[in-house]
C-alpha cells in the first residue's frame, strides 16, 4: 500500500488554523480573538471591554498574563449594580390582588 503524500496528520492539518499575534479574551461568555500591535502591554476586548496584560514570547506570539483589575471591577461593579436595579424593578412591579 502506498502512502498518500497529500494526506495530512492532525497536527499538519491543525497547523494552517494556528493565529500567530492574536490572543483570546478570557471572559467565558464573549472568547473574542484580539489582534495586539506588537508591543504593547494591554489589549481590550472591544466586546465585553475587559483588559488584560500581555506577555510577548518574541515580537510575534504575545500571551495573557492576566486581567488589568482595576479595569475589570470596575466593569463587575457597573454589571451588578444593573442587575441589583433590575431586581428591585422587579419586585415593585409585582402587585398584591
Amino acid at each position: 500500500m502506498a502512502i498518500d503524500a497529500r494526506k495530512k496528520s492532525a497536527a499538519e492539518d491543525l497547523r494552517k488554523t494556528r493565529t500567530f499575534g492574536k490572543v483570546r479574551c478570557h471572559n467565558p461568555s464573549c472568547m473574542e480573538r484580539l489582534v495586539p500591535e506588537p508591543g504593547d502591554e494591554q489589549v481590550k476586548c472591544p466586546t465585553c471591554g475587559m483588559e488584560f496584560r500581555l506577555f510577548w514570547i518574541n515580537k510575534t506570539l504575545p500571551r495573557i498574563r492576566g486581567p488589568v483589575w482595576d479595569v475589570n471591577r470596575k466593569l463587575a461593579e457597573e454589571r451588578l449594580a444593573e442587575l441589583e436595579k433590575s431586581e428591585t424593578q422587579k419586585k415593585t412591579k409585582k402587585g398584591g390582588k
